[in-house]
């Protein structure tokens, strides 16, 4: 039986209203529950808004009951650095975010993410980061001389933009590093894992601890198989081994929901699109963990309903948790 939960209120954190948010804003209706947009920018920390010191708009002198983070806007450092206080704020004042911005922090700085895969035994490509140039040249020298590759990418940054695919030789001389100016002085290097002969990665969806829905991107700007570089999506199995490879990489960030990518180990390249089911085939590699993950090219390919989905999850497993937990702490103590 479904619960309903007339009453609550929900903020759905985004700087932009469209499809997703309309998606959620109807799920949450189905559910009974008062879901309102929130763009981050507008809320404010304010020691003199009682009681909490910290406005909503649209929530007044109150809270809401639970945060959905649809999206955060770029900008500054320090605005950036903001708007995710807000988020730890409303956590301080126990309202559950799903995502948290500790979640959320994990997943945009890309080296973090790598370092909190490979710490918690997840495959992902080998991946050096830091300020120096002069160690990113040795980097990339020490790859080509084994006939490596290696994807120098923005340490902030999505949808496939910013990336260049360095090694190899350039009229017999190594081909040089650029300059990190563009990359604000850091160099975050990924090996290269060549795409075999049709070049491809996943994107399965987790959500609370469970992996929903899968889609192989296909094409798009040559090696990089992001939606929005012109990939196309394409239905595909969500096998076993894709799914706990997924869900684990979730797990690892501490993320309620996630879009994780993925593609075949090396030693699987020749399968094509089915590698991920041959038997025998090594586990899939993460490349990158998406703590607000966008799902419009994946619903296309799914009769799967991901926005409900993601609304019976907030409500009926972090809300309901944390109504659960809030009930025991105002129990009275038992006489001794």
């Amino acid at each position: 039986m479904t619960l309903t939960h007339a009453g609550t209120r929900i903020a759905i954190m985004s700087d932009e209203t469209g499809w997703h948010t309309g998606r959620l804003k109807k799920a949450f209706r189905a559910r009974g529950a008062d879901a309102r947009c929130v763009d981050l920018a507008n809320c404010r920390i304010d020691t003199t808004w009682q009681p909490h010191g910290l406005a909503i708009p649209g929530f007044g002198h109150t809270l809401p009951d639970a945060v959905f983070v649809r999206g955060i806007a770029g900008g500054s450092f320090e605005q950036v650095t903001l708007r995710l206080g807000i988020l730890h704020a409303l956590r301080e004042l126990g309202v559950p975010v799903y995502n948290d911005a500790r979640a959320i922090e994990r997943s945009v700085d890309k080296s973090m993410t790598s370092f909190l895969l490979h710490r918690a035994g997840v495959p992902t490509p080998a991946t050096w980061a830091g300020e120096s140039a002069a160690f990113a040249q040795r980097v990339l020298i020490r790859e080509a001389a084994a006939g490596r590759q290696v994807v120098l990418k923005p340490l902030f940054g999505s949808q496939g933009h910013g990336l260049r695919r360095l090694g190899g030789t350039r009229g017999g001389a190594l081909t040089p590093l650029p300059s990190l100016a563009r990359y604000q002085d850091v160099a975050y290097l990924q090996r290269y894992i060549p795409g075999g002969r049709r070049g491809f990665d996943w994107r399965v969806l987790v959500i609370g601890g469970r992996a929903v829905a899968a889609m192989r991107r296909v094409g798009g700007k040559g090696w990089i198989h992001n939606f929005a570089q012109g990939a196309r999506c394409e239905p595909t199995e969500l096998s076993p081994r894709l799914a706990q490879t997924a869900v684990q990489a979730a797990a690892a960030l501490g993320l309620d929901y996630a879009g994780v990518d993925l593609i075949p180990a090396p030693g699987d390249l020749g399968g094509a699109e089915h590698a991920e089911c041959a038997e025998g085939a090594a586990a899939p590699m993460v490349l990158e963990v998406n703590g607000v993950a966008a799902w419009r090219g994946l619903q296309s390919v799914t009769p799967f309903d991901i926005a409900t989905a993601l609304v019976d999850d907030l409500l009926d497993r972090k809300l309901a948790a944390h109504r659960s937990t809030s009930d025991e702490a105002r129990q009275p103590a038992a006489a001794g």
